[in-house]
């Protein structure tokens, strides 16, 4: 059972930044890596994915202010989120996938997630 650790959210100001976190405890049966989040009031939706071979896709609502990366040696993905605004307020989880397809909503393993507020 893959364990995902997840740190790194908190409270920032609209147009602030921030950067996530996620280890996982092992990497022997993870192809993709991703990020997901859940607003109040709001279905969990995809928002990064990142394959292990470094393939990259963004939810359009994050495209061009989130960046996805990778650190194979430490099994840990990052989320670095700027231009913040109040509507990406929400628990992010992170996921991590046996199979390398990244917008998709499901996933098989978990993390518990780490809440991101963004104030106006």
């Amino acid at each position: 059972q893959v364990q995902l650790v997840e740190s790194g959210g908190g409270l920032v100001q609209a147009g602030g930044s921030l950067r996530l976190s996620c280890s996982a405890s092992e990497s022997i049966s993870i192809t993709a890596m991703g990020w997901y989040r859940q607003g109040p009031v709001k279905q969990r939706e995809w928002v990064a994915g990142i394959t292990n071979g470094g393939r990259r896709n963004y939810a359009d609502s994050v495209k061009g202010r989130f960046t996805i990366s990778r650190d194979g040696a430490k099994n840990t993905v990052y989320l670095q989120m700027a231009g913040l605004t109040p509507e990406d307020t929400a628990v992010y989880y992170c996921a991590a996938k046996r199979l390398p397809v990244l917008d998709t909503p499901n996933a098989d393993y978990w993390g518990q997630g780490t809440q991101v507020t963004v104030s106006s």
